[in-house]
């Protein structure tokens, strides 16, 4: 259902929108991580994170009369900001379904954008039965936040960004460490790299006790979170990957890496600190594999995607204080 000319066709309603984020490094990073360590900067695209790109793809590839009518999505966060932002440069409406619990920050700039946001609880309400209703009731198109192909294609732009950062750098074996919810961007990444870089091996990574991919590509079926909540890492908590993503991902991906809330918290420091980024926890995770699971992880170069910055200020606070 994706191909590598959906991403390229992406790519082209994309020029001019999105950021070519810079693939940055530092010195003491590499000593901590044991090799040569590159790190894909999403946290600097337009809404905070990666997720503008498969925003502005999904809401540019819709029919111009359909389009007019308006969007909906639902995300606790980066998808939110990125559907927002894609609709409103393009004049439509736009509403967003958010967990009650998603960070301040992601809601306030949600509805910055020009979003009407719809709160739910997690635990006790159904996103998806929320957002049917309401998609009938007004006539908006859903944009889900990763088992939709022009996402997915969207998301994939960075991989045929990385593939060019690469062969700039004289990279052409690495490992690829990606941050994972329901596998958008990793699967992208991976279509990617197949066709631009196939020496780069893509790893999806996710925090601890919601390692659904890591399973999933473990035992060769989709496996489930037993629990919606309860990690730092909000951004990439979901249920289970994509039934578009995990043939993707299963197909193309190598072992997925898990790390605890607090590698990520180090990650973010360290992120900081030597780079001058900022990075939320789940956009750290994969920051976090390459420093601390080098042992897991083959050859002398690795590179991690920071998927995302939206952060809010108390808990990127806790984790400078901390680390």
């Amino acid at each position: 259902m994706v191909d590598i000319a959906m991403i390229e066709a992406a790519r082209t309603r994309l020029a001019g929108r999105a950021r070519r984020t810079p693939l940055l490094s530092s010195p003491f990073l590499d000593e901590i991580a044991g090799r040569r360590l590159f790190v894909k900067a999403e946290c600097l695209q337009h809404s905070g994170s990666f997720k503008f790109r498969g925003g502005w793809s999904a809401v540019s590839a819709l029919e111009p009369t359909v389009r007019a009518r308006g969007v909906i999505a639902f995300s606790s966060g980066n998808h939110a900001q990125g559907v927002a932002l894609a609709a409103k440069l393009h004049g439509i409406p736009a509403v967003i379904i958010m967990p009650t619990d998603a960070p301040k920050l992601k809601i306030a700039n949600t509805r910055a954008f020009g979003a009407e946001v719809v709160l739910y609880d997690r635990i006790q309400e159904d996103r998806d039965e929320i957002g049917a209703r309401i998609s009938k009731e007004r006539g908006l198109t859903l944009i889900k936040p990763f088992d939709e192909p022009q996402v997915i294609a969207g998301q994939g732009t960075t991989g045929l960004e990385i593939a060019e950062q690469a062969a700039e750098e004289g990279i052409e074996a690495a490992s690829v460490l990606v941050p994972c919810g329901g596998g958008g961007l990793t699967s992208g990444i991976a279509l990617a790299l197949e066709s631009h870089a196939p020496g780069l091996k893509v790893h999806p990574c996710e925090p601890e006790n919601f390692d659904d991919t890591t399973r999933s590509l473990a035992s060769g079926k989709i496996e489930r979170n037993t629990a919606l909540q309860g990690s730092i890492c909000d951004a990439i908590i979901t249920p289970q990957p994509g039934n578009i993503t995990f043939p993707i991902l299963k197909r193309l991906c190598g072992p997925g890496l898990v790390v605890t809330d607090e590698e990520a918290q180090k990650a973010m420091a360290l992120a900081f600190t030597r780079l001058k980024i900022v990075v939320e926890p789940g956009g750290a995770v994969a920051l976090a594999a390459a420093l601390f699971h080098g042992r897991h992880i083959d050859g002398d170069t690795v590179i991690a995607v920071t998927s995302g910055g939206n952060v809010d200020r108390e808990v990127f606070e806790a984790a400078l204080s901390r680390h």
